[in-house]
């Protein structure tokens, strides 16, 4: 397995778990938007959204360019990067021992140990 940064893992799981900052991601995979739109859909306070952006920030998940007095917050690219091949090692894993506990069960149920049927 490839060796991760537990630091940065940790803090973007921990970030993931909240399912408003999972909602704010998904709308920022569709393109940048102004903190007040990506707010509109959020039955919360202004100051209380802007702190889950403040923890996405600090993830080095996203992002904002500020155009006057506006900020444009953006989704980094490679931001769940490296979470997303640990989840797919794992899962690769999985697939893996699955795939041998299939091939045992299966040869249970051709006759398993052929000594058996000799007795």
């Amino acid at each position: 397995m490839v060796n991760y940064n537990k630091n940065n893992l940790d803090q973007v799981f921990s970030v993931l778990s909240d399912p408003t900052r999972r909602a704010i991601i998904q709308e920022l995979s569709k393109g940048e938007k102004t903190v007040k739109r990506l707010a509109e859909p959020f039955d919360m306070s202004l100051p209380a959204f802007t702190k889950h952006l403040k923890v996405l920030e600090k993830a080095e998940l996203v992002s904002f360019r500020k155009v006057g007095r506006f900020k444009y917050y953006y989704l980094h690219s490679n931001a769940l990067s490296e979470a997303t091949i640990w989840l797919n090692d794992l899962k690769s894993l999985w697939e893996h021992q699955l795939s041998s506990l299939e091939k045992f069960l299966l040869s249970e149920d051709d006759g398993g140990n052929k000594s058996d049927h000799n007795e």
